[in-house]
């Protein structure tokens, strides 16, 4: 039995002292002129100071287009490395240097040259989930938005090489029909999904959308009613007449869910095998490394201006390559760009 007071959302009550760290924030970012950025996955009073919450590609842009001279990345090692590579002269902190990612962790860059090595045609594909290092070696970056698009725009005599993740790798293939060989890695935090426990939860409220991230599971993804990236969740449930959603991805997007959807219900899909485990320890999914990030780490990074993102400039200019070229393919025209 799933216990519903797990797997209903929590309605966000700003903690004890948001109010005094926020002005805080707020008048640091005025003297900085800092841009303070924010993943779907970040806690809620983090994304309530952002100047912009998004998924990984909305949060690129933003990094590319931005006059600000300092970054704050609120989000995990790779985001802020993503964000340093587009704006090498400027500041990009991370309130947690140790805010990592098991995707980008399952990928060495020198493993990575090792693989690619075996055939030279290979072309390599990268989610934006990987090093700095692993950017460096690869012909584009994508994201999960954008991932099915990169790929029918690769080069058609080309071997595709998709790193790191396995299972938003096998959704692209299902969805372009294009084969590549996949790096076996995993996103810890979607992998704990499974399919009974999805079930349950349609069973019991059979009037429920479910939305699927693609780093889940094929079993979990073949339940869904939409696999989407974190940002197309929410325009999906925004524009879909449905009133409740079974949300198959890291929690703390439910929080911006229900910013956006005042009137529509938000289940957290519990992250373990309802058959396997019992009820009291049901719990909704979230990445440890996310939620190192703390409102007080974002006003004492903002102070000490630390811990900065730095890079070897080679590194800087090769991996710069391939992002630019995600972000002018993700910019075309759809019938230009498949």
């Amino acid at each position: 039995m799933i216990d519903l007071a797990e797997i209903r959302p929590r309605h966000a009550t700003p903690p004890s002292g948001f109010e005094a760290l926020a002005a805080e924030i707020f008048a640091l970012k005025k003297q900085l002129n800092a841009l303070i950025l924010a993943h779907n996955y970040q806690v809620p009073e983090i994304q309530d100071v952002a100047d912009y919450v998004g998924d990984s590609l909305g949060l690129s842009r933003q990094a590319a287009g931005t006059n600000a001279d300092v970054i704050v990345f609120c989000g995990v090692h790779f985001m802020a490395e993503t964000a340093k590579i587009l704006n090498p002269d400027k500041i990009v902190v991370l309130p947690d240097k140790d805010a990592g990612c098991s995707l980008e962790e399952s990928c060495p860059a020198d493993s990575l040259a090792r693989m690619q090595a075996t055939n030279p045609n290979f072309w390599t594909v990268a989610y934006i989930n990987c090093s700095a290092a692993v950017k460096a070696l690869s012909d584009v970056i994508c994201t999960s938005g954008n991932a099915e698009r990169i790929v029918r725009a690769a080069p058609a005599g080309r071997d595709l090489l998709f790193v790191p993740d396995e299972n938003l790798g096998e959704w692209v293939m299902e969805q372009t029909g294009r084969p590549m060989t996949l790096w076996r890695g995993n996103c810890y935090a979607h992998v704990e999904f499974r399919r009974d426990a999805v079930l349950e939860l349609k069973r019991r409220f059979p009037d429920a959308k479910v939305v699927v991230h693609p780093e889940s599971l094929r079993e979990v993804r073949d339940l869904a009613d939409a696999v989407a990236s974190t940002e197309k969740m929410v325009a999906y449930c925004k524009s879909s007449p449905a009133r409740r959603f079974i949300v198959v991805t890291e929690s703390g997007i439910i929080h911006r869910m229900q910013k956006e959807c005042l009137d529509k219900e938000f289940l957290c899909a519990p992250a373990f095998d309802v058959t396997r485990m019992p009820a009291d320890h049901c719990r909704c999914s979230e990445c440890r490394y996310m939620k190192l990030n703390t409102l007080e780490k974002v006003r004492d990074c903002m102070k000490r201006l630390g811990p900065r993102i730095e890079l070897p400039d080679d590194v800087l200019k090769r991996a710069r390559l391939p992002i630019e070229r995600m972000l002018e393919i993700s910019a075309q025209p759809v019938e230009n760009a498949e």
